[in-house]
């Protein structure tokens, strides 16, 4: 096991790996739509592409998810395959949100030796997920039609 800083300094190396291997700005954080945003999750079982959907108000927190149910067939068929769909995910805070993922298991982040297979899911499938944002980001952030 790891210590606490032996674990962050590994966690920090890892993100650095990643950056220089795939030089690139992703969107992440700069949606344009409030408290809805793409993330690299990883620990020591599996990592992760997220979409998190955060508002406080649950009515848009669902509008907005429902938007990306609708699209769900064109995100499996054309961009990424396996997303996982939850409605009402709660957070270790307790905090509600929708939270849309597609996951790569048996990997983790202190085992090295993970580390290009996490980097080529996290770049396929962000990248991915990217174009499709691009291609459909109008019509998801247009909560007020159908």
């Amino acid at each position: 096991m790891y210590s606490r800083e032996e674990t962050q300094k590994l966690k920090r190396e890892f993100w650095v790996t990643f950056a220089d291997k795939y030089p690139r700005k992703w969107v992440l954080y700069d949606t344009k739509i409030k408290d809805f945003s793409f993330k690299f999750y990883v620990d020591n079982k599996k990592a992760q592409v997220i979409i998190d959907i955060e508002p406080r108000n649950d009515e848009m927190r669902k509008a907005y998810f429902d938007k990306l149910v609708a699209l769900k067939n064109i995100l499996e068929e054309e961009f990424i395959k396996d997303f996982v769909y939850e409605e009402n995910h709660t957070l270790e805070s307790g905090k509600t949100i929708s939270r849309i993922w597609v996951e790569k298991l048996g990997v983790g982040v202190s085992n090295r030796n993970n580390w290009d297979a996490i980097f080529d899911f996290y770049n396929k499938n962000m990248h991915a997920l990217e174009l499709f944002y691009l291609e459909y980001d109008e019509f998801i952030k247009d909560i007020h039609k159908g």
